[in-house]
């Protein structure tokens, strides 16, 4: 009996699976996609896609490099002469003008030289005056005037020369700016190769960077350049002011110096800074986004939309930005360009669009 049911059951499941392909049990509420229907849920066998009116819109070729701050002026100061340092006249980290008195040496027997000198100059002045006029006479040569002149004309030569020996006594600055850290104190004995502090003026600061040298051509004094320091959010400007004549033969780049504003103080020699330099400025650039184009082995093309349907056109790019193309060729301003849907679309397909830009 037992038997008898288990292959009963057995008939009724092969024949209910027979039945099933009649009955459509496992056919779904859409229709199948005929062969040859156009795919992507468009209306009417339309590909849905999104598109963006071109505009042109200004646009700068820049290269973005490396660099550093330097000082607009700087200078290690030290004495010409060896001496003891009798008083310094600066505060370290201010600032200073240009010709202050900064550093005192001994000048006490410079000064007594000089006062010995003088004093030897209005009696060689006197006996001039009278050899002059005893020669007018003709009651001494020629000669023993000339002597008397010689010796006057000493004297001042004399006078010049210690005068300029005790100038050397003293430091002044050589212009306005800022004095760092010393390294003597009043007191010391200092020679032509003994370091006191460094002088520098920050305001303006130089920007020096380099670029690779084939853009030697692209950049001349007077471009513009963008820079930020480390840990700054602030965007600086500056200008080029100088580039260097040659090319460096290891490294193949070019060295370029800059000049920005530093009024506040910011900008400090030896900070490290990314630098933009604006190569060419484009007042009516052509961009697309950089997902509409496709690359291929003849070059490069996009979709744009022309009386309903897709149009295949090929272009020429120029410059990349972070997210756009510059397009040298093949697009012009107000053409309707294809943004979504780039992989299936076909020249000459049908296209609904759903959002424009």
């Amino acid at each position: 009996m037992k038997k008898k049911f288990i292959t009963a059951a057995v008939v009724a499941v092969v024949i209910l699976l027979l039945a099933l392909p009649k009955v459509n049990w496992f056919k779904g509420n859409d229709e199948a996609v005929a062969p040859g229907q156009p795919q992507g849920g468009g209306r009417g066998g339309k590909l849905s896609v999104d598109a963006m009116i071109i505009k042109s819109a200004p646009l700068d070729n820049k290269l973005n490099v490396t660099g550093s701050v330097l000082p607009n002026e700087s200078l290690e100061l030290k004495s010409e002469v060896s001496g003891k340092i009798t008083a310094i006249h600066f505060n370290e980290g201010k600032r200073v003008d240009k010709g202050q008195l900064l550093i005192e040496t001994n000048d006490d027997e410079i000064e007594a030289q000089l006062e010995k000198q003088k004093y030897n100059r209005k009696l060689n002045e006197d006996n001039e005056f009278r050899q002059r006029k005893l020669l007018e006479k003709d009651a001494i040569s020629q000669e023993e005037y000339d002597n008397a002149l010689n010796r006057l004309n000493t004297t001042v030569a004399d006078i010049r020369l210690l005068e300029t020996q005790l100038a050397k006594t003293k430091i002044m600055a050589p212009f306005a700016g800022v004095i760092g850290l010393r390294f003597v104190s009043e007191g010391a004995y200092i020679s032509p190769s003994t370091p006191i502090a460094t002088l520098y003026n920050i305001s303006p600061a130089k920007i020096e960077f380099a670029i690779p040298g084939r853009y030697s051509t692209q950049v001349a004094p007077g471009k513009r350049i963008r820079f930020a320091i480390e840990s700054d959010l602030k965007v600086y400007e500056g200008q080029v002011y100088a580039i260097e004549p040659r090319i460096d033969p290891a490294t193949r780049t070019l060295k370029i110096r800059a000049m920005a504003e530093n009024r506040g103080g910011s900008l400090l020699p030896g900070q490290f800074v990314k630098v933009e330099l604006i190569l060419e400025s484009m007042a009516n650039a052509i961009l697309v986004p950089t997902e509409a184009v496709i690359p291929e082995q003849a070059g490069k093309k996009v979709f744009v939309l022309e009386n309903g349907k897709a149009k295949e056109v090929f272009i020429e790019t120029g410059i990349r930005t972070a997210n756009s193309l510059e397009v040298l060729t093949g697009l012009k301003a107000n053409d309707t360009l294809l943004t979504t849907g780039i992989l299936q679309l076909r020249q000459g397909m049908n296209v609904q669009i759903s959002r424009i830009d």
